[in-house]
């Protein structure tokens, strides 16, 4: 495997990221399924959960969608506080995932296979639209993925997602020492992507955008932005993920969640 930044468009994001996850889906599970719950909620890497930070706010009663759910193990959790919460990710075989735990927890996630840029539901049919480190990140035409976001919430619904704090683009991926010197623009927005040494072909590609062009991005589309969580790393957390370690998370943020109103 060998990394570039380059330009890539939706297509070739699409084309990398659906396969990439149907391989990696398994061992994803396996590795993270215990932290995450069958039914948990869990917001990113340091642990914390919705129980916690009560971000959606109250989701009894609400009609809830959950955007690149994998196996739905945030979707289940609203469920069992009496949300109708609906998975939809791009990887078949997460889906799979999700089924396998709907059997497992006895309680079932209604769950699409689709892709944020394109929704399959009518306007105003959601209270609450969320994305806990799924789809965004993954996605060239953001601006797309969040007009059908805009377009499927009611007014005055919610809008909420994590994704990896931007300011981790400045630092190598690395849970050690290494990742904490600064080695590359903040501004620079080159997608980062993998390419397959044998076959040539795009494996991964993942999009930066900076705060701002978060801000920006939703209040052109009429969210008014109510938060930014920035949590903290637990001081009884010694758990690596990826990036994501004690060794940085004391010292910078790896996670940014943003819950926005649609006004």
């Amino acid at each position: 495997m060998r990394v570039e930044r380059r330009a890539v468009d939706e297509d070739e994001s699409r084309r990398a990221n659906g396969p990439d996850w149907d391989r990696y889906a398994d061992e994803y599970q396996a590795t993270h399924g215990d932290f995450l719950g069958d039914a948990g909620f869990v917001w990113g890497p340091e642990g914390q959960t919705e129980a916690d930070l009560a971000v959606l706010g109250a989701v009894e009663g609400k009609d809830v969608l959950e955007v690149g759910s994998g196996a739905g193990q945030c979707s289940r959790w609203v469920r069992t506080r009496g949300g109708r919460a609906i998975g939809l990710d791009l990887s078949h075989r997460q889906l799979q995932h999700s089924r396998r735990l709907d059997d497992d927890t006895g309680v079932a996630v209604p769950s699409v296979r689709a892709t944020a840029t394109h929704l399959p539901f009518a306007d105003g049919s959601f209270d609450i639209v969320f994305c806990s480190f799924g789809a965004l990140q993954f996605v060239a035409d953001i601006e797309q993925a969040l007009d059908e976001t805009a377009r499927v919430l009611r007014p005055g619904g919610r809008f909420a997602f994590s994704i990896t704090h931007p300011t981790r683009w400045m630092f190598p991926d690395d849970p050690g020492v290494g990742g904490l010197t600064a080695s590359q623009s903040y501004w620079d927005r080159t997608p980062y992507v993998e390419i397959d040494d044998a076959s040539g072909v795009v494996s991964y590609v993942e999009h930066h955008r900076t705060l701002g062009d978060w801000v920006r991005l939703l209040a052109a589309r009429g969210f008014t932005l109510t938060d930014l969580v920035e949590p903290e790393w637990p001081a009884d957390h010694d758990r690596v993920w990826g990036g994501w370690s004690r060794t940085r998370g004391l010292l910078t943020p790896g996670t940014a969640i943003f819950v926005a109103d649609l006004t």
